[in-house]
C-alpha cells in the first residue's frame, strides 16, 4: 500500500524562506494581517485531512472507479468518496480561499495552492471532483451577473454544489470553433441548448446535490469558428426563485469513457438535450470567460502532477531504502546483510534524484504562480497588477507542459526503482503513471501549451515578457555573480538565459518566413524555457541553502540536513538534468523541413 506524507517543511521553505510570501500578501489590503504561523497551521491540518482521509481512498478507488446506471444516467463514485467529499464539505475546505461576499474564508490562494498539491499527492481523482468546481467558480466570480452569482457562488463556495466545464465535442478536441453545440434564444431570456460533450471530468456523480455545467455552444446566428462561442451556465437541475432544487433539466450523462487511469473520476459524455441555460458574459465572447477557467485549469494540471511526482518519489525512497539487491561496485555498504540496499547504486539515486529535483522545483515555480496570481486579484497597485498577469501568462503553459511532462517522466522513473514490482499494482506505483498520463492530455495538449508559449506568449509580445524574466535572472547574476560558491549555480543560468535570447530572434524570424518553423520548434522551446525556470529557482534554492549552512558554520553547530538535502539537490539538477537544454535548443534549429518533407515516409 503506497505511502504519503504531506512535505510541509518543503511547502515552508518555499513560502517563507525561498519566496517570503507573506512580505508580498501583506501589501495587499485583504491579506494585510496574514502571517506565517496562520499559513502554516491551516496547511498542517489540510495535510491531515489530505494523509488521513483521501489518500486512503486512492488505490481502492482505482480500483473499483466508477458505476454508471443506463436506465437512470446516475453514476457513483467509489466506496468511501462521498463520505469523504462530505467530510470536506463539513471542515470548510471549499471555501477555504473563496470570498467572503459568498461565504468564502478569504484565505490567501497560496494556501490552496499548498492544499491542492497535498490532494493531488493523496488522491488525484478524488480531488478533481471538487477541483473542477474551483474553475467554474472563477469563471462566475469575474463574469457571472449580479443574480447568478448570488444564486450559484454562495453554494459552490459551501461545497453544496459542484462545476464543470464542458467544451470538447466528439469531433473536435481543441479547436472548439468546430463546436456544434446550439444554444436557441428564449422569450424569457433563458436558451435552449441542445449537443453533446465528451471527456467532461466529474460530469456526472452522486457526492453533491447539484453539478452546475459550464457550457460552451453555439448561438442559432452566430458567425463561423471560435468567435461565434458563447458560454452558458447549464445546471444539472434548474434552481428555483428561492435558491432551491427545481425540476431535472435535460443534461445527463450518456457513459463513462473507459480510460488508463483516474478511474475514481467519472469522465462522463454528456448529452445535452434541450436543456435551459443563462448567458455568462456577452454573446459570442465565451472563450473570454472560458479561459478565465481554462488557465485555472491549466494550472491546477500542472499542479496535479506536481502532486504525483511527490508522492512517487516518497515511495520509491522508502522502497530503496528497504530493499536489498546486489552489492556496491565500490565495495558492501551494508556488511551485516547479504545485500545492500538499493538505494546504494548510482543509477538508483539519479532516478530517484530526478523526481525530488523536479518536485521541489515544481513546488517552487507553482508557489510563485499562485502569488502572482493573487496580485492580479487583489493588488492595490494597477502596474503590479499588469506586470503580474503578463508574467503569469506566460509561465502558466510552463506550469502546465514542463510540469506534466516531468511528471510523467519521474513517476515512470519511480516505478523502475521497484523493478518488478512496481509494475504490480499492490504498490501503488504503476498507478501513479497511468494517472500522471492524462495530465500531459488534457487542458491543452502539451504541444498546445508549447504553441501557445512560443507563439503568443514569446514572439506575440516581442520577446517582452520573457526579457522581464531575464531581468530577475540579471539581478540574481549581479548579486551572486563574484560568490565562488554560487558559480555552479548562477554561470549555467546567465549562459542559458543569453542563449535563450539568441534562440528566440532565431526562431522569431524563420517563423516570420514560414509559421511551420514556429511549429517544428515550440516543444524543444518550451522545455529550453522550463529549465531557464527552473533554474532561476534552484539557484535561489541554493542561495538560501548556502546562507544558512554558513551561518551554521559561523555559530560552529551542525547544518540543518534540510539544507543540506537541498544543496545536494541542487547540484545534481544542474549537473545531470538542466544540460538536456544543449540538445533541445539544437534540434529546436533543426527547423521544419526534416519533419514536413517526408511525404515518401507517409505515403
Amino acid at each position: 500500500m503506497p505511502i504519503y506524507t504531506p512535505p510541509l517543511r518543503d511547502m515552508q521553505f518555499v513560502l517563507h524562506e525561498l519566496l517570503h510570501v507573506v512580505d508580498d500578501l501583506k501589501a495587499m489590503p485583504k491579506h494585510a494581517d496574514m502571517d506565517a504561523d496562520t499559513i502554516n497551521a491551516v496547511l498542517e491540518e489540510a495535510g491531515k485531512f489530505a494523509a488521513e482521509v483521501t489518500q486512503p481512498l486512492n488505490v481502492s478507488g482505482d480500483t473499483e472507479g466508477c458505476t454508471y446506471d443506463s436506465d437512470t444516467h446516475d453514476v457513483k463514485t467509489p466506496a468511501g468518496f462521498k463520505a469523504a467529499y462530505r467530510q470536506f464539505v463539513e471542515g470548510g475546505w471549499p471555501a477555504l480561499s473563496a470570498d467572503p461576499a459568498f461565504g468564502g474564508q478569504g484565505l490567501p490562494l497560496v494556501v490552496s495552492q499548498c492544499f491542492n498539491e497535498m490532494l493531488n499527492s493523496a488522491n488525484q481523482a478524488w480531488w478533481m471532483y471538487p477541483g473542477l468546481t474551483q474553475g467554474a467558480y472563477a469563471a462566475l466570480h469575474t463574469y457571472g451577473t449580479p443574480e447568478q452569482q448570488a444564486t450559484y457562488l454562495h453554494k459552490m463556495t459551501s461545497g453544496e454544489w459542484t462545476g464543470t466545464m464542458c467544451l470538447t465535442e466528439p469531433h473536435c478536441g481543441t479547436d472548439l470553433g468546430l463546436m456544434r453545440t446550439r444554444a436557441e434564444a428564449l422569450p424569457d431570456g433563458t436558451y435552449k441548448i441542445t449537443g453533446n460533450k465528451i471527456f467532461i471530468s466529474a460530469g456526472e456523480h452522486d457526492m453533491a446535490d447539484n453539478i452546475i455545467h459550464l457550457v460552451l455552444a453555439r448561438l442559432t446566428d452566430a458567425p463561423p469558428g471560435i468567435k461565434g462561442v458563447s458560454l452558458f451556465i447549464v445546471p444539472k437541475f434548474n434552481v428555483n426563485q428561492d435558491g432551491s432544487l427545481g425540476s431535472r433539466n435535460g443534461i445527463y450523462c450518456g457513459g463513462l469513457e473507459h480510460k488508463m487511469g483516474i478511474h475514481g473520476n467519472a469522465t462522463a459524455q454528456i448529452v445535452i438535450d434541450g436543456a435551459i441555460g443563462t448567458l455568462v458574459g456577452q454573446p459570442n465572447k465565451g472563450m473570454q470567460a472560458m479561459f478565465v477557467m481554462m488557465n485555472a485549469a491549466r494550472l491546477g494540471v500542472g499542479n496535479q502532477s506536481l502532486g504525483l511526482t511527490e508522492v512517487a518519489y516518497q515511495n520509491a525512497l522508502a522502497y530503496a531504502k528497504d530493499r536489498i539487491q546486489m552489492r556496491s561496485l565500490s565495495g558492501p555498504k551494508a556488511k551485516d546483510k547479504p545485500a545492500d540496499p538499493i538505494i546504494v547504486h548510482p543509477d538508483v539515486r539519479r532516478m530517484l534524484l530526478t523526481a525530488r529535483a523536479y518536485a521541489e522545483g515544481g513546488r517552487a515555480l507553482a508557489i510563485y504562480c499562485a502569488i502572482l496570481l493573487e496580485k492580479v486579484h487583489s493588488h492595490p497597485d494597477e502596474k503590479v497588477r499588469k506586470d503580474s498577469d503578463e508574467m503569469l501568462s506566460m509561465l502558466t503553459p510552463i506550469v502546465k507542459a514542463f510540469l506534466t511532462d516531468n511528471g510523467f517522466q519521474a513517476t515512470t522513473q519511480c516505478q523502475q526503482v521497484f523493478g518488478g514490482h512496481g509494475y504490480i499494482k499492490e504498490w501503488g506505483m504503476e498507478q501513479f503513471v497511468r494517472d500522471a498520463r492524462i495530465n500531459m492530455i488534457y487542458e491543452g495538449t502539451n504541444t498546445i501549451q508549447s504553441l501557445d508559449l512560443l507563439g503568443r506568449k514569446v514572439l506575440g509580445n516581442n520577446g517582452a515578457t520573457l526579457k522581464k524574466f531575464g531581468k530577475l535572472i540579471g539581478a540574481l547574476v549581479q548579486d551572486e555573480g563574484v560568490n565562488e560558491k554560487m558559480s555552479e549555480f548562477i554561470t549555467p543560468i546567465a549562459v542559458l538565459g543569453e542563449q535563450m535570447t539568441k534562440l528566440t530572434t532565431e526562431l522569431g524570424f524563420k517563423g516570420f518566413q514560414n509559421a511551420d518553423e514556429v511549429g517544428a520548434a515550440a516543444v524543444d522551446y518550451l522545455r529550453v524555457a522550463g529549465h531557464l525556470v527552473f533554474g532561476y529557482f534552484w539557484a535561489r534554492m541554493a542561495q538560501v541553502a548556502l546562507r544558512e549552512i554558513a551561518a551554521a558554520e559561523s555559530e560552529k553547530r551542525p547544518a540543518d540536513p534540510f539544507y543540506l538535502a537541498k544543496l545536494q539537490t541542487a547540484r545534481f539538477y544542474f549537473a545531470r538534468l538542466f544540460p538536456e537544454t544543449a540538445s533541445l535548443m539544437r534540434t529546436a534549429r533543426s527547423g521544419a523541413s526534416v519533419l514536413l518533407d517526408t511525404d515518401a515516409v507517409f505515403a
